[in-house]
């Protein structure tokens, strides 16, 4: 086996403070602009999409899932608002939510497989802005929630059939590949053209590689995902504003999700924290099949929406099984493969 003890960094001396810091500056600020612009009548006219936001950031900070996960359906097939409007609240919300899960995480010094995450971010930060800039505007709406079912219909029928498997694996990751830095850059630059077109999809990308190739324990799989997630939601965000301040055009498809933002954003940013300090406490198999059902819940909510049928439904069906067919070969050579000796 190869010499795991650099292969899992962890906070020798967690600075627990920066997390109440975080929370602090964030609350104040928010305050500071609901009261100076008089938009409490605005946070509270949104008061649903806050609550369905509380239960989507605990998934978020919990899960292998981002809390788009819940807030894109929510937006697009509940408001019934354009999946644009929907990806890009996933961005933003996340952009909080999960940043605040990925600050827990860092200052409590939970095991983060840093040695695939760090060239994962590169990849993200580098194919983010090409995909919300080159791909994101030219893909239809229907497309979008196609997409996105696929993704994590996908994901779903992985914890299915794979539950047994991924479960078992316990600790950092044993397995080293001469290639860990190209996977790492690879796994972060798809999940950021995903994320860039549905608004999440970088965490479950990085979280399959883990416990499928490299058999790291999901309770170390998970804080990583979540982090990439966070970051490339920022960077997200980021493009999102620059886009808007450069072509007046776009400033009304971020002005939209301004009054949603406002009015999730305080939930979120407990709601994630939190629910990354209950996932360390639940069995594996209740948080994966948890979902599992979630993530197979919303294809199946899609495709009666969207009255998906004929070739569109033949086409989903197909990508559904296409990805599980990848997955499982990943989880094959990843089974077979030996560790090079370090």
């Amino acid at each position: 086996m190869a010499d795991t003890s650099h292969s899992v960094l962890t906070a020798e001396d967690p600075q627990r403070g920066l997390f109440a810091v975080w929370l602090l500056v964030f609350y104040t600020v928010w305050s500071g602009i609901v009261i100076s612009a008089r938009l409490w009548p605005v946070v509270r006219a949104h008061w649903p999409i806050a609550v369905a936001m509380a239960g989507g950031s605990f998934v978020g900070g919990s899960s292998p899932v981002a809390g788009g996960t819940v807030g894109f359906p929510v937006l697009v097939y509940m408001f019934d608002h354009p999946a644009r409007l929907g990806r890009n609240f996933s961005l933003a919300i996340q952009s909080i939510g999960m940043v605040s899960a990925s600050i827990y995480i860092l200052t409590r010094g939970r095991r983060v497989e840093w040695r695939i995450l760090r060239f994962a971010l590169v990849g993200a930060a580098v194919a983010m802005p090409l995909g919300m800039s080159c791909i994101a505007p030219y893909v239809a709406d229907v497309w979008v929630k196609i997409l996105f079912s696929v993704a994590y219909a996908s994901f779903g029928l992985l914890h299915l059939a794979r539950m047994g498997d991924i479960v078992v694996n316990q600790g950092p990751s044993r397995t080293r590949f001469a290639a860990d830095p190209a996977i790492g850059f690879v796994v972060g630059a798809l999940g950021g053209l995903l994320a860039s077109i549905i608004g999440v999809g970088a965490d479950i990308l990085l979280y399959g590689i883990l416990v499928l190739l490299y058999h790291t324990d999901i309770k170390i799989a998970i804080p990583t995902a979540v982090i990439l997630m966070a970051f490339t939601s920022l960077v997200g965000v980021g493009c999102a504003v620059v886009g808007a301040i450069w072509w007046p055009a776009n400033r009304a498809s971020v002005l939209e999700v301004f009054p949603y933002w406002l009015a999730a954003a305080p939930v979120v940013a407990v709601g994630g924290p939190l629910g990354s300090l209950v996932s360390r406490f639940v069995p594996r198999r209740s948080l994966l099949g948890f979902v599992a059902v979630l993530c197979l819940a919303q294809y199946a909510w899609t495709c009666y929406h969207e009255h998906i049928v004929g070739w569109s439904l033949v086409l989903a069906a197909v990508g559904v099984l296409a990805v599980n067919l990848a997955l499982h070969t990943l989880f094959v050579f990843g089974r077979r493969s030996l560790p090079l000796r370090g």
